[in-house]
């Protein structure tokens, strides 16, 4: 593609063939610009990067597919952050398993005024996570994903057990 005037020299040559080689893979990433932002084409390492751009909850230790899920999922968990589902959704994308989530909160409606009142009158959320093989690390881990996604005024704890195995037959 050079002028008819470049195309004969030698040297003219080589310098556009070195200049394609440093510019072929921006010009290809380039070419391919809308999949990198697309959680299911991106190299796991622009994910891993992708991932703090749209707040996803990763630490860096997750597989690969749970690192794509967990950045495809953000946007949408940022909108029922601190709810019981988003809560939820981000530990089952975390760890793989849904947790047992207990809150004492509750809301009803009497037609008699000054009823009882549902739920305990101090607030708590209690997260239980059944693992296969849980680590010792697996605790700190929920704290922080608990301590993230919670309603910001509610106490919480968290627990990790071991699930009960069922007898193969």
């Amino acid at each position: 593609m050079l002028p008819a005037v470049f195309a004969d020299d030698d040297l003219a040559l080589r310098f556009v063939g070195g200049l394609d080689d440093v510019l072929a893979p921006i010009l290809n990433v380039l070419d391919c610009l809308d999949t990198y932002f697309d959680p299911a084409l991106t190299p796991a390492d622009f994910a891993r990067w992708l991932g703090t751009w749209v707040g996803a909850e990763t630490d860096g230790t997750e597989a690969e597919p749970m690192l794509r899920a967990a950045v495809a999922a953000a946007s949408r968990l940022h909108r029922v952050r601190g709810t019981r589902q988003g809560l939820s959704e981000a530990v089952r994308l975390a760890f793989g398993v849904e947790p047992d989530i207990t809150e004492s909160g509750g809301a009803d409606w009497n037609a008699r005024p000054l009823g009882p009142f549902p739920g305990a009158p101090r607030p708590h959320l209690h997260v239980t996570l059944r693992l296969p093989e849980p680590r010792p690390g697996d605790i700190h881990r929920l704290d922080a994903l608990v301590a993230a996604a919670r309603p910001a005024h509610m106490p919480y704890t968290v627990e990790v057990t071991a699930a009960e195995r069922t007898p193969e037959r």
